[in-house]
């Protein structure tokens, strides 16, 4: 049996949110004493440019349950995620966004799956007040496209990094050594038995998301690469049809041409069958190149041995 009140470790990840994080803190204070769960707030600052770690700071120095850690520099969401889940000490560790968009109350939903057994809670959006039909679109082709690729994988589109974690499965994360990481896929990997619960998301009480489309797209392929080697037995796959259809198709267009004296009056040079079969192979050269590419930068990210985040201070 699971402890009806558990110790809840919330990991909060912070890059310039000055304008959420006093009134976020307020919500989930008085959200987490009403019922009177124990609970620790970890707050991670990316390397902000604003006030958002002096405001951070404050928050600590007023509430003993809140700590913080602060790089020395932006190193990225999912280093941030990841420096939170190092740090917690809960017995339940929930991952969730300061711009207030996840809502609290879905929390109980959580914790009440997590009390029937569940290892992994997950956050499932159904719906995002404010967000843009393109983001929206390319999301849902981003899980399809993930799902075609691990067909033995549950993958569930618009799931979130709003998830609860039993501290078992915080411990078993904390082995991993990934450095270029999507912590979702991680967890993901790693198994256990899991929930699904749905929520709206609200939109944010203050400024714009700093979650560029940029880092969307880096986020994707990372996404992708580390999921899966399929694209590479793909890629080859459709260079080797390609070489295959462009020999048929130029032994074809010989003989129509020199063999059977042009019937079909295609009137097509040697050099041009030659420049467009040279021009369709190349291209399909380069994107073969540009698809290896990627993974050899994982590679070399990698065995660079780098850590994956450095702390500025903490508390």
């Amino acid at each position: 049996m699971r402890s009806k009140k558990p110790h809840l470790s919330l990991v909060i990840p912070v890059f310039n949110e000055e304008g959420n994080l006093a009134w976020h803190y307020d919500q989930i204070t008085s959200f987490l004493e009403k019922r009177q769960y124990p609970y620790e707030l970890l707050y991670v600052d990316d390397g902000s440019s604003d006030n958002s770690l002096e405001i951070i700071k404050s928050i600590c120095q007023k509430d003993s349950n809140a700590h913080y850690l602060s790089f020395s520099r932006n190193f990225g969401k999912e280093a941030a995620l990841t420096a939170g889940l190092h740090k917690a000490k809960g017995d339940v560790v929930v991952g969730i966004d300061a711009d207030g968009q996840y809502p609290l109350e879905t929390l109980d939903d959580m914790l009440r799956e997590w009390r029937s057994g569940s290892d992994i809670v997950i956050g499932v959006r159904t719906r995002n007040k404010g967000e843009e039909v393109v983001s929206r679109l390319g999301s849902k082709a981003f899980y399809l496209f993930l799902k075609m690729l691990d067909s033995n994988q549950e993958v569930i589109s618009a799931a979130t990094d709003f998830r609860l974690l039993d501290r078992r499965v915080v411990d078993e994360f904390n082995k991993l050594t990934e450095r270029n990481r999507v912590t979702r896929n991680l967890i993901d990997w790693l198994g256990y038995k899991r929930a699904y619960v749905e929520f709206e998301a609200l939109e944010r009480h203050s400024g714009n998301a700093t979650y560029t489309f940029n880092k969307r797209v880096k986020l994707a392929l990372d996404g992708i690469i580390k999921h899966s080697t399929k694209p590479l037995k793909f890629i080859g796959g459709v260079g080797m049809l390609v070489s295959f259809l462009s020999v048929t198709a130029a032994i074809l267009l010989i003989i129509e041409k020199y063999a059977l004296g042009d019937p079909f009056n295609l009137a097509i040079t040697g050099t041009a069958i030659l420049a467009l079969l040279l021009s369709f192979l190349i291209g399909i050269v380069l994107v073969c190149q540009g698809l290896l590419a990627l993974y050899l930068e994982n590679v070399y990210h990698e065995t660079q041995n780098r850590p994956l985040y450095i702390v500025r201070e903490e508390e």
